[in-house]
């Protein structure tokens, strides 16, 4: 469980920080195809950034109780 947490914090962390960026990055005025460009990229990054902790770190497996 406190696997999960972590992950899911270090998940909605990235999401704000990609945002944050790039509202600052894209020039301005933005129009709402801005904002939809800027959370479908913070959502792609998010979830890359998932599956790549996801495969790389490994599960630590329950005893088998008999």
């Amino acid at each position: 469980m406190n696997r999960t947490v972590a992950l899911a914090a270090l998940m909605v962390l990235l999401f704000a920080g990609t945002v944050a960026v790039l509202v600052n990055v894209m020039p301005g005025p933005h129009k709402s195809m801005d904002y939809l460009v800027i959370g479908a990229v913070a959502t792609l990054l998010c979830l890359v950034a998932l599956f790549v902790v996801l495969i790389k770190v490994p599960q630590r497996r329950k005893p088998d109780s008999e």
